[in-house]
C-alpha cells in the first residue's frame, strides 16, 4: 500500500516509512505562537529551566490578535512576548511596524515552505497546508516543548481524500468549497484526520482560495488540511521568493502514491455549487444562498477580513461589488486586511477608496472581531454575514448575537442590500 502526502512529509522527518495511526517524534520546521498563546508557552519554557531555544530561526512570533493594544491586559500580554523575542534576538517576530495575521504573514514572508512540519498555538495553523506543508495546531505547552527541543510528538493522521471536479461558477471561491465540506463532515466528521484536496477542479482554485480552504479544514475536526504543489503553487512560491530574496529553506514536494489508503473519499462537483451561507450556530449548517434569500434575513454588521478571507484578492471582490453604491443606513461594514502588504496594495489598486466612498471602516491586519476581541463586537440580538472562520454562540460578542459565514461576495452584496444578498443578483 502507498503512502499519502501526509504520511509521506512524516516519513521525511521520521528517517524512515511511517504510516497512519503510528506515533512519531520529528523534528519542527516552524514554530509559530501569537500574543495570546506565546505568554503560557514563555511562562512553561521559564518553568522547565530552559535558557536557550533550540532552533531560534524556526519559531516565528506574530503579535496579531490584540495589537494595537486595546487595554492594559492586552498590552502587559504582548509586552511578555515582546520581552522574551528581545532577550532570544528572534529573527522572526513579527510586531507593530511590520504586521499582519499570522497565517496571511508568513506565508507573504517565505516562511511557509512545502515538505514542512508546522505547529503553531492558534488552531487555523492548518492553513499553511496550502503550500503542500502539514501544519497543524497545538497547545501552548506543545509549543514550549518544541522550542526547548526542536521537535514534537504526532500520530500520524489517516486521510479524507476530498476530490474536486468541475469548474465553479460565478462568486463561488474556496470558502463555499469547505463551508460544502463541513456540511458533508459536520464539524467533527474529520476528527485527527488529514484532509487532502485532489483534482481537476483545483486548477480553477488560486492561492487565496486553497489558503480559505486548508484554513477551515479544523472547523470539521482535522488535524490538517492539505493540497500538493503544483504550477499555481510554484507561481506562488516565485513570486514570494523573488519579495524576500528567497524562502526560508529549500522546498520539498510529496505526492500522494495512487495506491494510497484513504479513509473516505467525498467528490464535490463545483460546477452544482452555489455561494454558501453557514448559518448559527456551527460551520457545518451550510445553506445555498437562494435558501438564504429567501429567509430574508435583515442584518446589523458585515466583517471582511481574517486569516480565512482577509487576502487582496477578497478586498477586491467587495471593493468590486461595492463601487459606486452604498452600505445600507442601517449597516456597519469592517474590512481587515490581513497584512499591511495586503493593506498597501488594496490602497494603490483603489479598493480601499471604493470601500471606505461605499460606507465601510477599514482596520489595521487584526485578529479582533474574528474572536469577539475588539474592532467589531456584536450587541445583543445583533446580526453579522462574516467571511471569518467560526459562528459558535457568543463568537463576535453578545451571546444572543448571530453570525452568518460567507464569502467575500456574499458579505460585500449583503453590506449594500442591508440583508443577506446573493452578489450574483447585485
Amino acid at each position: 500500500m502507498g503512502q499519502t502526502i501526509t504520511e509521506k512529509i512524516f516519513s521525511d522527518h521520521a528517517g524512515r516509512e511511517v504510516k497512519a495511526g503510528e506515533i512519531v517524534r520529528v523534528p519542527i520546521d516552524m514554530t509559530i505562537g501569537n500574543d495570546i498563546t506565546t505568554p503560557i508557552s514563555i511562562k512553561a519554557f521559564r518553568e522547565s529551566g530552559a535558557k536557550k531555544l533550540a532552533n531560534p530561526d524556526g519559531f516565528a512570533i506574530v503579535l496579531d490578535h490584540y495589537i494595537p493594544a486595546k487595554d492594559i491586559a492586552s498590552a502587559n500580554q504582548a509586552k511578555i512576548s515582546r520581552d522574551f523575542a528581545y532577550e532570544h534576538n528572534l529573527k522572526y517576530f513579527f510586531d507593530e511596524k511590520d504586521m499582519g495575521i499570522e497565517h496571511a504573514l508568513l506565508p507573504q514572508k517565505g516562511l511557509i515552505v512545502p515538505g514542512d512540519v508546522i505547529i503553531g498555538a492558534d488552531s487555523h495553523t492548518c492553513t499553511h497546508g496550502a503550500l503542500g506543508a502539514f501544519a497543524t495546531g497545538m497547545g501552548s505547552t506543545d509549543i514550549s516543548f518544541a522550542i526547548i527541543t526542536g521537535s514534537n510528538w504526532f500520530k500520524v493522521p489517516e486521510t479524507i481524500k476530498v476530490e474536486l471536479v468541475g469548474k465553479p461558477g460565478k462568486h463561488v471561491y474556496g470558502k463555499d468549497i469547505i463551508l460544502e465540506v463541513i456540511r458533508i463532515l459536520g464539524v467533527d466528521g474529520a476528527l485527527y484526520k488529514a484532509l487532502e484536496f485532489t483534482g481537476e477542479g483545483l486548477k480553477y482554485l488560486n492561492m487565496a482560495d486553497r489558503f480559505s480552504i486548508c484554513n477551515m479544514a479544523i472547523e470539521a475536526g482535522a488535524k490538517n488540511g492539505i493540497i500538493a504543489v503544483d504550477d499555481i503553487t510554484k507561481e506562488y512560491l516565485d513570486q514570494v521568493a523573488k519579495e524576500n530574496g528567497g524562502l526560508r529553506s529549500e522546498p520539498k514536494y510529496f505526492y500522494s502514491d495512487p495506491d494510497a489508503n484513504y479513509v473516505q473519499t467525498i467528490t464535490i462537483d463545483l460546477d452544482k455549487l452555489s455561494p454558501l451561507v453557514a448559518y448559527p450556530y456551527l460551520p457545518e449548517n451550510g445553506k445555498p444562498i437562494e435558501e438564504a434569500v429567501k429567509d430574508d434575513l435583515k442584518i446589523d454588521q458585515v466583517m471582511i477580513g481574517s486569516c480565512t478571507n482577509g487576502r487582496l484578492e477578497d478586498l477586491e471582490i467587495a471593493a468590486k461589488i461595492v463601487k459606486g453604491k452604498k452600505v445600507a443606513r442601517h449597516v456597519r461594514m469592517i474590512v481587515t486586511p490581513a497584512t499591511q502588504k495586503i493593506f498597501l496594495e488594496a490602497q494603490d489598486r483603489g479598493y480601499i477608496r471604493d470601500l471606505i466612498e461605499a460606507g465601510a471602516v477599514v482596520s489595521n491586519p487584526t485578529c479582533g472581531a474574528c474572536l469577539g476581541g475588539y474592532m467589531g463586537i456584536l450587541g445583543d440580538n445583533e446580526r453579522c454575514v462574516s467571511t471569518t472562520n467560526r459562528n459558535f454562540v457568543g463568537r463576535m460578542g453578545a451571546r444572543s448575537s448571530e453570525i452568518y459565514l460567507a464569502n467575500s461576495a456574499v458579505a460585500a452584496a449583503s453590506a449594500i442590500a442591508g440583508k443577506i444578498a446573493d452578489p450574483r443578483e447585485i
